[in-house]
This record gives structure tokens, C-alpha cells and sequence, in this order.
């Protein structure tokens, strides 16, 4: 695909009528099909023996780029397609960079797609500050060889996962842009899919603004439809990824071992925390996106609770922000025989109607059915175990 190509952006109208379709169907999907995983169960998995389907989508980004190589070395994924999109740096960096980790890896045998080059409805907002003007944190690395194939990332999404329904997970590590356009053009393809990991989102503050995490803020209204759909969701956000600080013990140890994987990802880890120190911090990058791909591979490293979430989309503050909803929430604590009346009883509140407008109560739907399992806690040690032992494993 040309880098320029352009989806047609949603109208206001439109992202509004997606989103309210999304509502009516996303508790009754979510129930009726796989539900929220449990904590002691792989994302995506079931009782299906071999690895597990998964297209991942992906704005390389420095700690995109090594979780792109952690999931081309673990065996018990099946990658169908891995999808670029605009977030950490623009489309015409993430795509080649998502080439280049291919062949790094040597999986040149993975379809790679271009996908959208803005969100649906805003400007793009990147991440330089953050990734370096290339998305590898200043590592420079040669043009890829490899071409990305003719299919938009939307387009590529829906043919994937209708070839294996109930099969296919999604891993996603950017702005849920291209998930999004793939949901609104086939109405049918959220009942399809079975399961979406993702690194995005945080109900404890953000990380661009006070209130909102960076994928989720970049496309807001992407988010929105994807949380609405009715795909069973697990959302690895910031709660968590904040405690996955990169050292240089870890660089150290990828350095050791001489494999093109290792030294590839000692290079763009050693550069992004040479970029991190130079912009005044004491400690970082944190390894985001290789958290949501180690919490497919083994959730254990994870503690998790279920949540309604939904994201705000019309806020000047909070824009992006994502809003969990849980009868365990807050500073009081019911007994635990009260737990399951309290769940039945809790209403989704939001703002209150204002004077001019139509809505007359507060209230947006009137049952809790979570639709996320929200990572809560994480094992820094163990993830790190697995992320630098796959790096560093010979092929």
C-alpha cells in the first residue's frame, strides 16, 4: 500500500451512529460469547490446541519495535498480519519501521499492511518527544527490503479474521484507528473476533494529559468503538506498563548475546534511554507495548479485574481519558456476600443533563455488564525474564 493513501475520515454523524450501535449490541455480545477472561486463562485462548492466531497492529515506536520482535520469537503465537498505523510517528515512519522489524527478525513470511495515516475525526498528535524523530529513538537501521502488501490495514483486518472466524485475536499497540474503520465497515466482524489485547488506556491518570493515556488520546473515537463493541477486551494500560522501566542491566543483557534480534533490540533500547536521559529524566522508557504481548503469552504476570470502560470523547481536559466502572471501586468496601448485589444494582452514571439539552437523567445504562479485564497489578521481574530470554534466544 502507498504510505499516502487515506481512509475517509468518519463524520461526526457517523461516529456517533457507530458508537450507538456498538452500545446496543456490546453487553449482549460480550456475555453471550467468550465473556471476560479470566486471570488464569491466555487472551485469546481456549481450549484450541497449537498457537494462537493473532494480527497485530502497531505504530513503531521504540517500545512497539521490541514487542513486535518478542512476538516474532515466541512460537505460541500464529501471526497472520501485522497492520501499521499513524501514532508514535506518522505512517510514512511506522509502516517501514514494522518492515524493518520483520526482517529483523527474519519473518519476512508475515503479510505487513499500511493502514491509516490519521484518526478518524482529529489531527494526528505523534510522539517524537518520546520515540525520536524516527520512532526508534535515534537507532538507524537500513531501508527495508521487504514491501508491504496492496491491502489497507482495514481491508486486510476484515479479510484475516473472516478466513478464521472465532479464531483471530487482536494485539493492538497504537491508536485503535485501523481496528476501528475495520469494525465500521463490516458491521459483522466484531462477533467475529475472538478476543483484543491492548496496550491503551489507564485508570489512574495519564501519560499525554492528566486524565489520558497516549494511544487512547490520539483517537478517542476510535477507541470508543472498539470499547463498545462487543469484542472481549483486555486492556493492559498504564496502571501497569509504568512499572516496566527499562535498565541498562537489561540493555547489558541483550548486548551479550550476538543474535540480529538481541542486537537489534540492545540498539534501540540502548538509544531510547539515551534519548530519555537527555530530555532530563532519571529513569525510562517504559516497555508498554511489550507488556500487552507478554500478558497474551502469560497472564499470570498479571493480576486483573473486570471493568466497564468507556472513553471520553467530547471533553477540552479529558479527551481520551478512560473511565472504568467496577462495584469495587471507590474507598468503601461491602461485605463479600454484598459483592454480586452491588453489581446487579450499579448504574453506568455519566454527566448530569444540562438545561438546554434532550437527555433527561444522567444515566447510561442502567446494568453493570463489564466489557474489559483491566490489568491491575504487575510481576516487573518475571516480565522482564520473559521479554530479555525471548530476545536473546537463538533461532
Amino acid at each position: 500500500m502507498n504510505p499516502e493513501q487515506k481512509y475517509l475520515p468518519l463524520t461526526r454523524r457517523a461516529f456517533v451512529a457507530s458508537s450507538a450501535a456498538g452500545a446496543a449490541v456490546s453487553s449482549l455480545g460480550f456475555a453471550v460469547r467468550a465473556g471476560i477472561l479470566p486471570a488464569d486463562q491466555k487472551p485469546g485462548r481456549g481450549s484450541r490446541q497449537g498457537p494462537s492466531r493473532v494480527m497485530i497492529d502497531t505504530d513503531p515506536g521504540v517500545d512497539d519495535a521490541l514487542a513486535l520482535l518478542l512476538a516474532m520469537h515466541s512460537p505460541e503465537l500464529k501471526i497472520e498480519a501485522i497492520t501499521s498505523v499513524a501514532g508514535n510517528v506518522p505512517l510514512d515512519l511506522t509502516l517501514p519501521n514494522t518492515l524493518r522489524m520483520v526482517e529483523i527478525a527474519g519473518r519476512t513470511d508475515i503479510p505487513v499492511a499500511g493502514g491509516a495515516n490519521r484518526p478518524l475525526l482529529r489531527q494526528l498528535v505523534s510522539a517524537t518527544y518520546a520515540h525520536g524523530e524516527n520512532g526508534l529513538g535515534g537507532a538507524m537501521f537500513p531501508e527495508p527490503a521487504t514491501r508491504p502488501v496492496p491491502e489497507p490495514a482495514a481491508v486486510l483486518i476484515g479479510q484475516v479474521v473472516r478466513k478464521f472466524p472465532g479464531e483471530v485475536s487482536l494485539v493492538t499497540l497504537g491508536p485503535l484507528t485501523n481496528i476501528a474503520a475495520a469494525l465500521s465497515a463490516d458491521r459483522e466482524l466484531a462477533g467475529m473476533v475472538r478476543g483484543l489485547v491492548m496496550m491503551g488506556g489507564s485508570l489512574s491518570g495519564g501519560n499525554i494529559t492528566p486524565a489520558a493515556e497516549f494511544n487512547i488520546y490520539v483517537d478517542p473515537e476510535a477507541a470508543r468503538i472498539v470499547f463498545q463493541s462487543g469484542i472481549p477486551i483486555t486492556m493492559v494500560g498504564l496502571d501497569v506498563t509504568r512499572r516496566t522501566t527499562l535498565t541498562d542491566d537489561h540493555v547489558r543483557a541483550l548486548e551479550a548475546t550476538q543474535t540480529p534480534v538481541s542486537q537489534a533490540a540492545a540498539k534501540i533500547a540502548r538509544n531510547a534511554i539515551t534519548h530519555t536521559r537527555e530530555r532530563g529524566f532519571l529513569v525510562g522508557p517504559n516497555m508498554h507495548d511489550s507488556l500487552a504481548v507478554a500478558a497474551f503469552l502469560d497472564p499470570s504476570l498479571l493480576n486483573w479485574k473486570q471493568y466497564y470502560v468507556d472513553v471520553e470523547t467530547s471533553g477540552e481536559l479529558t479527551a481520551g481519558e478512560t473511565v472504568g466502572y467496577s462495584p469495587g471501586a471507590g474507598d468503601l468496601r461491602r461485605r463479600p456476600e454484598m459483592e454480586k448485589q452491588a453489581a446487579e444494582a450499579i448504574e453506568i452514571r455519566g454527566s448530569a443533563p444540562t438545561v438546554a439539552g434532550t437527555r433527561t437523567s444522567p444515566v447510561l445504562r442502567d446494568k453493570f455488564v463489564p466489557n474489559a479485564n483491566v490489568a491491575i497489578d504487575v510481576d516487573a521481574a518475571k516480565f522482564f525474564e520473559l521479554l530479555i530470554s525471548r530476545l536473546s534466544a537463538k533461532s
